[in-house]
């Protein structure tokens, strides 16, 4: 294993964070990822009791190691950088790799009516059973960026109840006490609160464009920070009464990932200025969960030149194949 060791403006947590996703970045990632891309084909995912989600499946032409679902993060879609470039990294890797797009991110917000919050764990893990049901493989893996590793680790802790068989699952960056990110982000540098109010703002406007009956559009006019936002869509359209109450239903930490019944590891940054590194020791005590935490890298970025270069995707890989090759891959260490 390379160890991440950036330098200069490299090892500032804010840099980090921006360069992970900036359009050179972007241009960088798109060669490497053209084949996964070339192969990709848009997939509506039937996840139970009438809910639906959007996916990209991209398939090897010949035979696949395996099968790696990657879930973006809060706001983010199966078209983001990261995404991109972990994708592209499996892809071309050998592994068929599924971008599973969460409720009202991406071009989806059309499939389900209800908005989109972080508690509807159920209709993810349906769309992780209709994937591996749909495109089976003796080797299944999941991994998520931030709202997405939450999400993925939620998954592992519940696989072994929802009958799912996931190898390996890694969650990059997780949210694990939502209530904690969220006062980082109201309290924290200035421009990552405008930039998810933005987002969230311009998703909510897609979906009442959709679905006018569901009757925000003159309070979301009015709504200019996470704050706000909260207090109003999360008694209004959630099953929870208060923010609190919706945060505590999808933390992490104290016993929720005790269950898990398969390897699980969290890629972390010591310098997240989003996710703090000291609530990972909040996380239950697992023989299956092994975290791994670096000094620098900031909120999913880990980039580890001037050249843009991610440190990550190959760490993510690393990671699937001595799950995949416990001994070394064929060639290389003499494993068969």
């Amino acid at each position: 294993m390379n160890d991440f060791a950036p330098t200069g403006l490299l090892q500032n947590c804010h840099a980090q964070t921006l360069l992970s996703s900036t359009r050179l970045r972007r241009l960088r990632i798109y060669p490497r990822a053209k084949a996964m891309l070339n192969a990709s084909k848009t997939v509506i995912l039937d996840c139970g009791d009438g809910h639906q989600l959007l996916g990209e499946f991209a398939t090897q032409a010949k035979r696949s190691k395996g099968i790696v679902t990657l879930i973006h993060g809060w706001e983010g879609n199966s078209q983001s950088s990261y995404m991109l470039s972990a994708g592209g990294t499996f892809f071309n890797a050998g592994y068929d790799v599924f971008r599973l797009n969460l409720r009202d991110h991406g071009p989806s917000h059309h499939l389900n009516k209800e908005l989109f919050n972080s508690a509807r764990l159920d209709e993810v893990i349906g769309a992780i059973k209709a994937i591996h049901a749909t495109y089976p493989h003796e080797w299944q893996f999941l991994a998520g960026f931030s709202l997405g590793g939450n999400f993925a680790l939620r998954v592992a802790a519940k696989a072994a109840e929802a009958d799912l068989n996931i190898q390996q699952t890694i969650g990059i960056c997780p949210v694990v006490d939502p209530a904690k990110t969220m006062l980082a982000l109201e309290t924290g540098w200035w421009g990552y609160e405008k930039y998810f109010v933005r987002k969230w703002q311009k998703s909510l406007q897609k979906k009442i464009r959709l679905y006018p009956e569901l009757g925000y559009k003159d309070n979301l006019l009015k709504l200019k920070s996470l704050r706000e936002m909260n207090k109003y869509f999360i008694p209004n359209h959630t099953q929870f009464a208060t923010p609190d109450d919706y945060f505590k239903a999808y933390c992490i930490a104290d016993d929720v990932l005790a269950s898990l019944s398969s390897p699980a590891h969290i890629i972390a940054a010591q310098d997240d200025p989003i996710i703090l590194s000291e609530d990972l020791s909040r996380l239950a005590a697992s023989q299956y969960l092994h975290i791994e935490t670096k000094q620098y890298g900031g909120h999913c970025g880990f980039v580890k030149n001037y050249q843009l270069d991610s440190w990550l995707d190959g760490r993510l890989l690393e990671l699937i194949n001595l799950c995949r090759y416990p001994g070394g891959q064929p060639g290389k260490n003499g494993a068969a």
